[in-house]
């Protein structure tokens, strides 16, 4: 596989951490194109919104298998007016699969709402691939990805989970999944760039967001109205915030058990997901169907379009 880096979002402080990213990924088998900015800096950015514009757009147009970010950050939404959707959306038509997390999802809902192709949420060069010890389970579901096998991802659901489900084993079909950081989601909300997703199954994570800031960003999408059109909302992790005796007992359990008396919609907790070292990749787009039995949770997609992996009858 060609893999093309990009940092359309923070800068890389981590130079080391991107090095043996890269190293990872051609050891894997792959070809690695770093964008010519990826390693730009302009303040907190990874170059002025001109160059990393023209980063994404390079990107389009590399005929790569895969687009990877090297870093999230803060940088997508001041450029999200000015990115090239139609070349993007051509760009995964072709076969490039795009991937990322966290800023990138601002990218994943602007092309999502702008033109409806699909894009992965996954892992990063520099945090996911360039860590001491890569998750196995990260680098198979990429590899998954990267290949076109991926076909699903499953997960055990805490025992809490249990009494607040339904009986039923098919929680949702033929809805689209979408979702990702609930800090950018959030800032999209009365923008052209959150899609209006109905009857979808929302997947969502934050890092360094306390559980009260959670919830307040959670009752942002309840007043929106998107909660309550969604078939499931699905939360990954929420790591790296501090509890304190303010708190009394406050915690993210709490948000929870509150989130699931405002919706009728089921809440399943525990999702690989987020700023952790297992991610799953999960087709941001693409319909889904939901299904859990017992503990176990299962997300189930079909084969991409392109190629020939339509012909099996799936």
């Amino acid at each position: 596989m060609h893999i093309y880096l990009i940092s359309p979002s923070g800068a890389v402080r981590d130079k080391a951490a991107l090095r043996l990213g890269i190293k990872r990924l051609k050891h894997l088998g792959h070809t690695v194109a770093l964008d010519p900015d990826a390693l730009s800096s302009e303040q907190r950015f990874a170059g002025d919104d001109d160059a990393r514009v023209l980063a994404v757009a390079r990107a389009a147009a590399s005929g790569a298998d895969v687009v990877m970010l090297t870093r999230g950050g803060y940088g997508l939404t001041r450029i999200l007016k000015r990115l090239p959707y139609k070349a993007i959306a051509s760009s995964v038509k072709n076969g490039t699969q795009w991937v990322g997390h966290s800023d990138f999802t601002a990218l994943q809902m602007g092309l999502l709402a702008k033109t409806g192709a699909c894009t992965w949420a996954g892992p990063h060069a520099c945090v996911d691939f360039g860590r001491a010890e890569a998750d196995d389970i990260t680098l198979a579901c990429f590899e998954d990805m990267a290949e076109g096998r991926a076909e699903g991802a499953g997960w055990k659901l805490p025992a809490s989970d249990i009494p607040h489900l339904p009986k039923k084993a098919l929680l949702a079909e033929h809805a689209v999944l979408w979702g990702g950081n609930l800090s950018v989601l959030c800032s999209l909300v009365g923008t052209p760039y959150l899609p209006n997703v109905q009857a979808g199954v929302l997947f969502l994570e934050d890092v360094a967001e306390h559980p009260y800031r959670v919830e307040r960003m959670l009752t942002q999408l309840l007043h929106a109205g998107v909660l309550s059109q969604q078939k499931a909302i699905v939360l990954g992790a929420f790591t790296d915030y501090k509890l304190s005796a303010h708190d009394k007992g406050f915690k993210l359990q709490t948000v929870v058990d509150w989130l699931r008396t405002q919706v009728k919609t089921p809440v399943l907790t525990g999702l690989p997901f987020g700023h952790v070292p297992t991610k799953l990749c999960l087709p941001v787009g693409k319909q889904v169907t939901l299904l859990r039995e017992g503990r176990e949770a299962f997300l189930l997609w079909a084969h991409p379009e392109h190629g020939h992996t339509h012909d099996h009858g799936h």
